[in-house]
Protein backbone atom coordinates (compact mmCIF):
# COMPACT_ATOMS: atom_id res chain seq x y z
CA UNK A 1 0.00 0.00 0.00
CA UNK A 2 0.80 3.79 -0.29
CA UNK A 3 -0.05 6.70 1.82
CA UNK A 4 -2.52 7.75 -0.80
CA UNK A 5 -4.94 4.61 -0.47
CA UNK A 6 -5.27 5.42 3.34
CA UNK A 7 -6.13 8.83 2.50
CA UNK A 8 -8.64 7.73 -0.43
CA UNK A 9 -10.33 6.05 2.83
CA UNK A 10 -9.98 8.93 5.04
CA UNK A 11 -11.76 11.43 2.49
CA UNK A 12 -14.32 9.11 2.11
CA UNK A 13 -15.21 9.37 5.21
CA UNK A 14 -14.67 12.99 5.78
CA UNK A 15 -14.20 14.83 2.63
CA UNK A 16 -11.76 17.25 2.52
CA UNK A 17 -14.61 19.75 0.87
CA UNK A 18 -16.28 19.92 4.04
CA UNK A 19 -13.78 21.02 6.50
CA UNK A 20 -13.66 24.71 7.90
CA UNK A 21 -12.01 27.57 5.98
CA UNK A 22 -9.53 28.68 8.79
CA UNK A 23 -8.43 24.84 8.91
CA UNK A 24 -5.42 22.93 7.50
CA UNK A 25 -6.44 19.54 6.72
CA UNK A 26 -5.44 16.86 4.67
CA UNK A 27 -1.42 15.70 4.35
CA UNK A 28 0.88 18.21 6.10
CA UNK A 29 4.23 16.52 5.75
CA UNK A 30 5.28 13.57 3.18
CA UNK A 31 4.82 12.09 -0.23
CA UNK A 32 1.67 10.46 -0.97
CA UNK A 33 3.02 7.66 -2.99
CA UNK A 34 5.92 6.89 -0.17
CA UNK A 35 5.22 3.04 0.39
CA UNK A 36 3.64 2.51 3.43
CA UNK A 37 5.14 0.63 6.71
CA UNK A 38 2.74 1.36 9.43
CA UNK A 39 -0.22 3.90 10.41
CA UNK A 40 -0.74 5.25 14.11
CA UNK A 41 -3.61 7.34 14.90
CA UNK A 42 -3.41 10.26 17.37
CA UNK A 43 -5.38 13.25 18.61
CA UNK A 44 -2.21 15.65 18.50
CA UNK A 45 1.18 15.10 17.06
CA UNK A 46 3.72 16.05 19.34
CA UNK A 47 7.41 14.63 19.62
CA UNK A 48 6.43 11.51 21.85
CA UNK A 49 3.90 10.91 18.84
CA UNK A 50 6.67 11.14 16.28
CA UNK A 51 8.78 8.97 18.36
CA UNK A 52 6.30 6.35 19.26
CA UNK A 53 6.14 6.04 14.89
CA UNK A 54 9.78 5.24 14.86
CA UNK A 55 9.47 2.75 17.25
CA UNK A 56 6.39 0.79 15.99
CA UNK A 57 8.08 1.21 12.24
CA UNK A 58 4.69 3.60 11.04
CA UNK A 59 5.67 6.25 8.29
CA UNK A 60 1.96 7.69 8.30
CA UNK A 61 0.51 9.55 11.41
CA UNK A 62 -3.13 9.99 10.78
CA UNK A 63 -3.94 13.43 13.87
CA UNK A 64 -7.04 14.76 14.73
CA UNK A 65 -5.82 18.63 15.30
CA UNK A 66 -3.08 19.79 12.60
CA UNK A 67 0.34 20.20 13.36
CA UNK A 68 0.69 22.82 11.11
CA UNK A 69 -1.66 25.70 11.54
CA UNK A 70 -0.17 29.48 11.48
CA UNK A 71 2.23 30.02 8.78
CA UNK A 72 5.87 29.07 9.29
CA UNK A 73 8.82 31.50 8.14
CA UNK A 74 11.83 29.32 9.72
CA UNK A 75 11.86 25.79 10.54
CA UNK A 76 14.88 26.09 13.42
CA UNK A 77 13.61 23.34 16.35
CA UNK A 78 12.42 26.36 18.00
CA UNK A 79 9.20 25.73 18.67
CA UNK A 80 7.31 22.15 19.55
CA UNK A 81 5.72 22.11 16.07
CA UNK A 82 9.03 23.36 14.54
CA UNK A 83 10.68 20.06 16.10
CA UNK A 84 7.76 17.56 15.30
CA UNK A 85 8.11 18.73 11.47
CA UNK A 86 12.07 18.04 11.56
CA UNK A 87 11.97 14.84 13.30
CA UNK A 88 8.90 13.57 10.70
CA UNK A 89 10.91 14.71 7.76
CA UNK A 90 14.26 13.28 9.11
CA UNK A 91 12.82 9.45 9.58
CA UNK A 92 10.64 10.04 6.39
CA UNK A 93 7.21 9.99 8.46
CA UNK A 94 4.41 11.45 6.59
CA UNK A 95 1.46 13.26 8.63
CA UNK A 96 -2.13 13.96 7.58
CA UNK A 97 -4.64 15.90 9.54
CA UNK A 98 -8.50 15.51 9.31
CA UNK A 99 -9.49 17.60 12.01
CA UNK A 100 -12.82 19.84 11.02
CA UNK A 101 -13.80 18.09 7.84
CA UNK A 102 -14.41 15.17 10.48
CA UNK A 103 -16.31 17.56 12.91
CA UNK A 104 -18.12 18.17 9.94
CA UNK A 105 -19.12 14.51 9.05
CA UNK A 106 -22.66 12.76 9.89
CA UNK A 107 -20.39 9.53 11.30
CA UNK A 108 -17.91 11.67 12.51
CA UNK A 109 -16.55 13.28 15.84
CA UNK A 110 -19.79 14.50 17.30
CA UNK A 111 -21.53 11.37 16.00
CA UNK A 112 -19.07 9.44 18.53
CA UNK A 113 -19.65 11.80 20.94
CA UNK A 114 -23.21 10.62 20.72
CA UNK A 115 -22.62 7.22 20.63
CA UNK A 116 -20.62 7.56 23.81
CA UNK A 117 -23.55 9.38 25.77
CA UNK A 118 -26.25 6.96 24.32
CA UNK A 119 -27.76 9.63 22.54
CA UNK A 120 -30.39 8.49 19.99
CA UNK A 121 -31.99 10.35 17.12
CA UNK A 122 -29.00 11.88 16.11
CA UNK A 123 -29.23 14.99 13.84
CA UNK A 124 -26.97 17.37 12.90
CA UNK A 125 -26.95 20.49 14.99
CA UNK A 126 -25.27 23.52 12.45
CA UNK A 127 -25.82 22.33 9.15
CA UNK A 128 -22.96 23.89 6.66
CA UNK A 129 -24.28 26.37 4.02
CA UNK A 130 -23.09 25.90 0.30
CA UNK A 131 -23.02 22.19 0.25
CA UNK A 132 -25.48 20.87 -2.10
CA UNK A 133 -24.78 21.72 -5.53
CA UNK A 134 -27.13 21.33 -8.92
CA UNK A 135 -26.30 20.67 -12.22
CA UNK A 136 -28.37 21.57 -15.41
CA UNK A 137 -28.21 19.86 -18.91
CA UNK A 138 -29.82 19.38 -22.24
CA UNK A 139 -29.23 16.08 -24.17
CA UNK A 140 -30.63 14.40 -27.30
CA UNK A 141 -33.79 12.63 -26.00
CA UNK A 142 -32.78 9.27 -26.79
CA UNK A 143 -29.79 9.59 -24.70
CA UNK A 144 -31.28 10.80 -21.36
CA UNK A 145 -31.46 7.37 -19.12
CA UNK A 146 -27.85 6.72 -20.52
CA UNK A 147 -26.53 9.84 -19.01
CA UNK A 148 -29.05 9.96 -15.66
CA UNK A 149 -27.26 6.61 -14.82
CA UNK A 150 -23.60 7.66 -15.53
CA UNK A 151 -24.50 10.82 -12.89
CA UNK A 152 -26.35 8.17 -10.31
CA UNK A 153 -23.73 6.28 -10.57
CA UNK A 154 -21.00 8.69 -9.72
CA UNK A 155 -23.68 9.68 -6.33
CA UNK A 156 -25.47 12.56 -7.76
CA UNK A 157 -29.29 12.72 -6.83
CA UNK A 158 -28.94 11.45 -3.51
CA UNK A 159 -31.71 12.96 -1.28
CA UNK A 160 -31.31 12.45 2.26
CA UNK A 161 -32.75 8.65 1.64
CA UNK A 162 -33.01 8.55 -1.27
CA UNK A 163 -31.36 8.10 -4.57
CA UNK A 164 -31.52 8.60 -8.20
CA UNK A 165 -33.42 11.33 -8.11
CA UNK A 166 -33.74 14.03 -11.06
CA UNK A 167 -36.16 15.72 -13.03
CA UNK A 168 -36.26 15.87 -16.62
CA UNK A 169 -38.41 17.99 -19.26
CA UNK A 170 -38.53 17.47 -22.65
CA UNK A 171 -38.40 20.78 -25.34
CA UNK A 172 -36.60 21.42 -28.70
CA UNK A 173 -33.35 22.51 -28.43
CA UNK A 174 -31.01 24.72 -31.58
CA UNK A 175 -27.90 25.33 -32.70
CA UNK A 176 -25.97 25.63 -35.29
CA UNK A 177 -21.90 24.98 -36.02
CA UNK A 178 -19.50 27.04 -37.66
CA UNK A 179 -16.85 26.09 -39.89
CA UNK A 180 -14.70 24.70 -37.12
CA UNK A 181 -17.52 22.42 -35.81
CA UNK A 182 -18.32 18.76 -35.88
CA UNK A 183 -21.84 18.06 -35.02
CA UNK A 184 -23.24 15.09 -33.73
CA UNK A 185 -26.92 15.39 -35.30
CA UNK A 186 -26.68 18.07 -38.30
CA UNK A 187 -24.47 19.64 -40.59
CA UNK A 188 -22.05 22.89 -39.81
CA UNK A 189 -23.78 26.25 -40.85
CA UNK A 190 -26.98 24.65 -40.65
CA UNK A 191 -29.43 25.96 -37.87
CA UNK A 192 -30.65 22.42 -36.39
CA UNK A 193 -33.61 21.96 -34.25
CA UNK A 194 -33.08 18.50 -31.94
CA UNK A 195 -35.66 17.30 -29.01
CA UNK A 196 -34.13 17.19 -26.21
CA UNK A 197 -34.12 16.14 -22.51
CA UNK A 198 -33.46 19.18 -19.88
CA UNK A 199 -31.70 17.28 -16.56
CA UNK A 200 -31.61 18.59 -13.75
CA UNK A 201 -30.12 16.77 -10.97
CA UNK A 202 -28.46 17.96 -7.89
CA UNK A 203 -25.37 16.44 -6.16
CA UNK A 204 -22.68 17.09 -2.91
CA UNK A 205 -20.47 19.13 -3.39
CA UNK A 206 -17.24 17.14 -3.02
CA UNK A 207 -18.69 15.09 -5.82
CA UNK A 208 -18.58 17.95 -8.15
CA UNK A 209 -15.24 16.93 -10.31
CA UNK A 210 -16.40 13.36 -10.77
CA UNK A 211 -20.24 14.55 -11.66
CA UNK A 212 -18.57 16.73 -14.40
CA UNK A 213 -16.15 14.24 -15.83
CA UNK A 214 -18.88 11.62 -15.91
CA UNK A 215 -21.25 14.29 -18.20
CA UNK A 216 -18.44 15.23 -20.44
CA UNK A 217 -17.63 11.31 -21.07
CA UNK A 218 -21.16 10.22 -21.37
CA UNK A 219 -22.49 13.13 -23.48
CA UNK A 220 -22.96 12.04 -27.28
CA UNK A 221 -22.22 16.13 -28.24
CA UNK A 222 -19.22 17.92 -29.13
CA UNK A 223 -20.01 20.68 -27.27
CA UNK A 224 -22.22 19.99 -23.95
CA UNK A 225 -24.23 22.88 -22.71
CA UNK A 226 -24.11 22.82 -18.88
CA UNK A 227 -25.05 24.98 -15.73
CA UNK A 228 -23.79 24.25 -12.09
CA UNK A 229 -25.44 26.19 -9.41
CA UNK A 230 -24.64 26.09 -5.57
CA UNK A 231 -27.80 25.73 -3.58
CA UNK A 232 -29.17 27.21 -0.60
CA UNK A 233 -30.80 24.34 0.96
CA UNK A 234 -29.50 23.09 4.04
CA UNK A 235 -27.71 19.35 3.88
CA UNK A 236 -28.45 17.46 7.09
CA UNK A 237 -25.62 15.62 6.85
CA UNK A 238 -22.90 17.56 6.89
CA UNK A 239 -22.17 20.00 9.45
CA UNK A 240 -20.93 21.08 13.55
CA UNK A 241 -21.93 19.91 16.31
CA UNK A 242 -24.82 17.44 17.01
CA UNK A 243 -28.53 17.15 18.95
CA UNK A 244 -29.96 13.65 19.97
CA UNK A 245 -32.12 12.39 23.18
CA UNK A 246 -31.09 10.70 26.03
CA UNK A 247 -32.83 7.00 26.41
CA UNK A 248 -34.44 8.42 29.89
CA UNK A 249 -34.31 12.28 31.58
CA UNK A 250 -32.15 12.89 34.29
CA UNK A 251 -31.97 15.46 37.18
CA UNK A 252 -29.13 17.74 36.42
CA UNK A 253 -26.63 16.07 39.42
CA UNK A 254 -27.38 12.89 37.78
CA UNK A 255 -26.65 13.95 34.41
CA UNK A 256 -23.05 15.44 35.24
CA UNK A 257 -22.25 12.20 37.33
CA UNK A 258 -22.87 10.50 33.93
CA UNK A 259 -20.61 12.63 32.35
CA UNK A 260 -17.62 12.32 33.93
CA UNK A 261 -17.89 8.82 34.36
CA UNK A 262 -18.07 8.89 30.27
CA UNK A 263 -16.07 11.02 29.71
CA UNK A 264 -13.45 9.89 32.29
CA UNK A 265 -13.24 13.80 34.12
CA UNK A 266 -12.77 14.61 37.42
CA UNK A 267 -13.83 18.64 37.04
CA UNK A 268 -16.82 19.79 34.46
CA UNK A 269 -17.41 23.56 34.30
CA UNK A 270 -21.30 24.05 33.94
CA UNK A 271 -23.85 27.36 34.52
CA UNK A 272 -26.80 27.14 36.68
CA UNK A 273 -28.65 23.48 36.98
CA UNK A 274 -32.21 23.70 36.07
CA UNK A 275 -35.44 22.05 37.59
CA UNK A 276 -36.41 20.60 33.97
CA UNK A 277 -35.13 17.33 33.88
CA UNK A 278 -32.10 16.67 31.05
CA UNK A 279 -33.26 14.58 27.79
CA UNK A 280 -32.39 16.67 25.06
CA UNK A 281 -28.71 17.17 24.40
CA UNK A 282 -26.69 18.83 21.78
CA UNK A 283 -22.87 18.22 21.49
CA UNK A 284 -20.46 20.01 19.92
CA UNK A 285 -16.46 18.59 20.92
CA UNK A 286 -13.69 20.73 20.97
CA UNK A 287 -14.23 24.94 21.50
CA UNK A 288 -17.62 25.31 20.90
CA UNK A 289 -19.30 28.88 22.59
CA UNK A 290 -20.39 30.19 18.41
CA UNK A 291 -23.28 27.39 18.91
CA UNK A 292 -24.78 28.22 22.15
CA UNK A 293 -27.35 29.75 20.47
CA UNK A 294 -28.18 26.89 17.77
CA UNK A 295 -28.57 24.56 21.09
CA UNK A 296 -30.99 26.70 22.78
CA UNK A 297 -33.04 27.10 19.20
CA UNK A 298 -33.56 23.47 19.38
CA UNK A 299 -34.42 23.38 22.43
CA UNK A 300 -31.78 21.18 23.74
CA UNK A 301 -31.75 21.21 27.96
CA UNK A 302 -27.96 20.66 27.60
CA UNK A 303 -25.32 21.60 25.61
CA UNK A 304 -21.92 20.03 25.79
CA UNK A 305 -18.72 21.53 24.78
CA UNK A 306 -15.21 23.07 25.72
CA UNK A 307 -13.34 26.29 26.17
CA UNK A 308 -16.19 28.49 27.22
CA UNK A 309 -15.30 31.41 28.78
CA UNK A 310 -16.61 33.12 31.78
CA UNK A 311 -19.09 35.42 29.87
CA UNK A 312 -20.48 32.49 27.73
CA UNK A 313 -22.03 31.02 31.02
CA UNK A 314 -24.32 34.23 31.28
CA UNK A 315 -26.15 32.88 27.74
CA UNK A 316 -27.61 29.99 29.13
CA UNK A 317 -30.08 32.40 31.03
CA UNK A 318 -31.95 29.81 32.68
CA UNK A 319 -33.06 27.98 28.91
CA UNK A 320 -30.53 25.53 29.24
CA UNK A 321 -27.35 23.48 31.32
CA UNK A 322 -24.13 24.91 29.49
CA UNK A 323 -21.86 22.51 30.21
CA UNK A 324 -17.65 22.61 29.74
CA UNK A 325 -16.45 18.85 29.94
CA UNK A 326 -12.67 20.34 28.71
CA UNK A 327 -10.97 20.60 25.02
CA UNK A 328 -9.81 16.88 25.25
CA UNK A 329 -12.21 14.95 27.07
CA UNK A 330 -14.63 16.12 24.28
CA UNK A 331 -12.55 14.78 21.70
CA UNK A 332 -10.44 12.11 23.29
CA UNK A 333 -12.20 8.92 21.57
CA UNK A 334 -12.25 10.39 17.81
CA UNK A 335 -8.96 8.56 17.41
CA UNK A 336 -10.78 4.96 18.46
CA UNK A 337 -13.54 6.30 15.65
CA UNK A 338 -10.62 6.75 13.51
CA UNK A 339 -8.71 3.54 13.78
CA UNK A 340 -12.46 1.34 14.05
CA UNK A 341 -12.66 2.90 10.70
CA UNK A 342 -9.20 2.24 9.11
CA UNK A 343 -8.97 -1.56 10.40
CA UNK A 344 -12.67 -2.30 8.57
CA UNK A 345 -11.45 -1.01 5.59
CA UNK A 346 -7.83 -2.20 5.93
CA UNK A 347 -7.81 -6.03 7.07
CA UNK A 348 -4.08 -6.49 6.09
CA UNK A 349 -2.23 -3.45 7.61
CA UNK A 350 -1.53 -2.53 10.71
CA UNK A 351 -3.18 0.64 11.95
CA UNK A 352 -2.09 1.61 15.81
CA UNK A 353 -3.44 3.61 18.41
CA UNK A 354 -1.19 5.99 19.67
CA UNK A 355 -0.47 5.74 23.54
CA UNK A 356 0.42 8.77 23.85
CA UNK A 357 -1.21 11.08 26.51
CA UNK A 358 -1.48 14.36 24.33
CA UNK A 359 -3.66 16.51 26.89
CA UNK A 360 -2.00 19.33 28.07
CA UNK A 361 -3.93 20.39 30.18
CA UNK A 362 -3.74 18.96 34.67
CA UNK A 363 -5.91 19.09 37.23
CA UNK A 364 -4.84 18.95 41.09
Amino acid sequence: MIVQEVITHLEALAPLAYAEEFDNVGLLVGDKNTKLTGVMVTLDTLEAVVDEAIENQCNLIISFHPIIFKGLKKITGKTYVERVLIKAIKHKIAIYAIHTALDNAFEGANAGLCELLGLKNKAILIPQAGTVKQLTTYVPEKDADALRTALFACGAGSIGNYTDCSFGSTGTGTYKGNEHSNPVIGVKHVLQKVSETRITISFAKHLENDILKALFRTHPYEEVAYEVVTLENKNQHIGLGMVGQLEQPMDGISFLGFLKSRLNSSVIKHSKLLETPIRKVAVLGGSGSFAIEAAKAVGANAFITADLKYHDFFSAENKIVLIDVGHYESEQHIKNILVAYLKKKITNFAVLLSKTNTNPVNYK
